[in-house]
């Protein structure tokens, strides 16, 4: 290389804020795709829930004249309603992806933005770390952070919803087949049918809380977990118990996400390997840090002895990490048949 290639070479730093800019310029640009892709789907989701009403009303109409109204008009009004909302459960979830699509690129916009208002200051002391210790760059582990949530949504979708709306079709295609052999039979479908999606209803409706309560938003952390224990609550039959000490107020929504998703996923532990009846959760909210405590009665474990016998409940790890990104603290303790006390802290 001449010495005047070599005066042009860009250093390190110099090629990483020119990949931020970039990066930051093609964020900026498929957030406005992204968008206007919202804006679309929310109309469509809209016309499709006004239909839906609509017909619903027809159908409420239709069984109180069921005897005289013709089958063929049943039946259309009933392939009409099963189409429709197929339709908008399809949209609705398709608008849920795109606004979390947006919200986790608004968020690393924002993050690009702070760290170019850094870099762009000049300082060419900075000491970038892009890399951890297992060679993975910060985008790899965001990018397969994302992808593992994915899949988890998928297979909930595949295993719930996807499963209901099967069963659906099977039992609208056997009442429609009986309405010209056995009416009071078709009707009896009709109603296991009715009774089937005001049940599979209440689960999406569980699973959108699950996947993003909106009072979490709206209301705040504390409003929102004193609210999902109810429920967690009422579908497991665990006792739980929840304190919250200190000043109840906002914060930053990244530290609210993480703090409730950390709680939700202590629960699923609990629920899925603590064989626990009772569980005290602890919510301490001081100045400068909240301080969360998750104490169950169940079988324990030995964290630092992992064996096929005696497995560390799923997730810990990957946890514990998220936490000590933002400076907080995580700790197990735990013993077999002796139960396990779970603390972390988050800075605020």
């Amino acid at each position: 290389m001449t010495e005047e290639a070599a005066g042009e070479a860009l250093s390190p730093l110099e090629e990483f804020l020119k990949h931020t800019h970039d990066e930051f310029d093609h964020v900026s640009n498929g957030l406005k795709e992204i968008a206007m892709l919202v804006s679309q789907s929310q109309g469509e989701v809209d016309k499709l829930a006004q239909r839906n009403a609509q017909i619903t009303t027809q159908l409420h109409q239709l069984q109180n004249q069921f005897e005289t109204v013709p089958r063929e008009d049943i039946r259309t009004a009933y392939e009409d309603a099963l189409d429709t909302q197929q339709r908008l459960f399809t949209m609705s979830g398709q608008l849920e992806k795109l606004e979390s699509d947006e919200s986790n690129l608004s968020r690393y916009r924002d993050y690009l933005s702070r760290a170019l208002s850094i870099l762009d200051t000049g300082s060419t002391d900075l000491n970038i770390q892009v890399q951890d210790g297992s060679g993975e760059t910060i985008i790899e582990q965001i990018i397969g952070a994302q992808e593992d949530e994915r899949r988890k949504i998928s297979r909930q979708i595949h295993d719930g919803p996807a499963q209901a709306l099967s069963n659906f079709i099977l039992q609208t295609e056997i009442a429609l087949r009986l309405f010209d052999v056995d009416t009071e039979k078709a009707k009896e479908e009709l109603q296991d049918l009715k009774a089937t999606a005001t049940t599979t209803f209440a689960s999406v409706r569980d699973f959108i809380f699950d996947l993003r309560p909106m009072m979490l938003d709206d209301l705040g952390l504390i409003p929102t977990i004193r609210r999902y224990t109810e429920a967690f609550q009422e579908k497991t039959g665990l006792e739980i118990t929840l304190v919250v000490t200190g000043s109840e107020r906002r914060f930053e929504v990244h530290r609210e996400v993480l703090c409730f998703r950390t709680i939700q996923e202590l629960l699923g532990n609990v629920r899925d390997h603590a064989k626990a009846t009772q569980v005290k959760l602890s919510l301490t909210i001081g100045d400068a840090e909240i301080r969360v405590s998750i104490e169950d009665n169940g079988i324990g474990f030995a964290p630092h002895v992992p064996t096929d016998d005696n497995r560390k409940p799923d997730g810990l790890a990957a946890l514990e990490e998220r936490v000590n990104q933002i400076g907080g603290e995580f700790n197990v303790a735990s013993e077999l048949n002796e139960g396990t006390t779970i603390t972390l802290s988050i800075p605020v």
